[in-house]
């Protein structure tokens, strides 16, 4: 029978993806799909990549058993929906996010057991995949594709940036409620020594986290991805789903082994939220997300990016040149209604050769079917650089519906 537990958590799982990928405007998720390189490193990083450092380091540390095999599953096991978060709440690529937690989690129902099963047979002849709750992870696989399949259908037919804001806020405070619920769970799962081990126990938890981290920032770098995408894989990459290791714990271990088993995952979720939270600061300050470096914190973790930067490129404004005169202007509109043709003239003594070839005419291209304004505006627009004496001007987001 299902538990209060189990639905509570699925509930919140589903309104943390939902939100999320109803934030992504479809085009831009159409254009991850594109994006081979990055979705190829992504799925790399996290099946190939981060179960081999964990490898490493069970074996290089030679930690116990309990100890090894819990990391190994914590290492194999994506993060999934919680990186979504992640990548909202510090504005980075989150349409590349959404479509990595849609593939990784169609992948990890065969890509994971198969790393438990060469991993933990050669560390400790071991067979964890027995162990594994096949009917979770169906369920979870079940609840995250309907939701990132609702969020992008209700995304593409409500058609509103205000719809992507509000649906950003609701995946935020479903995600904080997911993460202090998932706290306040694993502190009632008995006691489990956590800061009773030796060194070599902390550092081997937490270093396939460091190594992932670097390694992938590293990769990514290499290949010249955007670099809000080289925060998402980076993210990708290190924030792993702890709760599958610990239900393998409550089902393989007991007495001691269980405690020091269930401690692995309890540490490595501290070490995974330090680190990526550190991390993302300080990509954020090296300008390496949709959020400008130069504001306050509060503001960078309490708007998306995602959505009012599209947003802006819709209104933003084009730089012309005016004539003199109104009757040297000649505007014209196609069938469609989505271009603007503009030609105008100029007289004699003001035309020379260059502006002549440059700017007498130009061709204005506007959406066939503008979304509903969000209402909110910027924090901060980076000003448009002043070139030749030539000044780009910018509106920012207003509640008028763009006609």
């Amino acid at each position: 029978m299902v538990s209060f537990n189990e639905i509570a958590g699925n509930t919140l799982l589903f309104f943390l993806v939902f939100g999320m990928s109803a934030t992504v405007d479809i085009h831009m998720l159409v254009a991850q799909l594109r994006n081979v390189k990055a979705i190829f490193m992504g799925v790399f990083l996290q099946f190939v990549i981060l179960p081999l450092c964990g490898f490493l380091v069970v074996k290089f540390f030679q930690l116990d058993r309990s100890a090894g095999i819990s990391l190994l599953v914590v290492t194999s096991s994506p993060g999934g929906s919680y990186s979504n978060w992640w990548c909202s709440i510090f504005n980075a690529d989150l349409a590349l996010s959404v479509t990595m937690t849609a593939i990784s989690t169609l992948l990890s129902v065969v890509l994971m057991p198969i790393n438990l099963l060469i991993y933990c047979k050669y560390a400790y002849e071991a067979d964890v995949v027995q162990s594994l709750d096949f009917n979770a992870l169906f369920i979870a696989l079940t609840v995250v594709i309907s939701a990132i399949g609702l969020g992008l259908f209700a995304s593409a037919k409500i058609h509103s940036y205000r719809f992507n804001i509000l649906s950003n806020k609701l995946g935020n405070y479903a995600g904080i409620s997911l993460v202090a619920y998932s706290a306040l769970m694993s502190n009632t799962g008995g006691e489990t020594h956590m800061w009773e081990h030796g060194w070599q126990f902390y550092v081997g938890v937490a270093l396939p986290c460091l190594a992932g981290l670097v390694v992938a920032n590293v990769l990514t770098s290499f290949l010249s991805l955007n670099k809000p995408e080289r925060v998402t894989l980076s993210v990708e990459c290190c924030y792993q789903n702890v709760g599958i290791a610990t239900s393998v714990a409550l089902t393989m271990f007991e007495g001691d082994e269980l405690s020091t088993a269930m401690a692995v995952p309890l540490y490595y979720g501290l070490i995974e939220a330090v680190i990526l939270g550190l991390y993302c600061t300080v990509a954020w300050k090296a300008n390496w997300t949709k959020a400008p470096k130069n504001i306050s914190f509060c503001t960078m973790v309490s708007t998306s990016y995602e959505v009012l930067l599209v947003e802006h490129e819709d209104l933003k404004a084009i730089e012309v040149s005016l004539p003199k005169h109104d009757q040297d202007v000649n505007e014209k509109v196609n069938r469609t209604g989505d271009t603007i043709y503009v030609k105008y003239s100029m007289d004699e003594e003001e035309q020379c050769e260059e502006d002549y070839q440059n700017v007498n005419c130009m061709c204005i291209n506007l959406p066939s079917h503008p979304k509903e304004a969000s209402g909110y505006q910027l924090p901060h627009v980076p000003e448009t650089d002043q070139q030749g004496g030539r000044i780009g001007v910018e509106f920012l987001p207003t509640t008028t519906n763009m006609q």
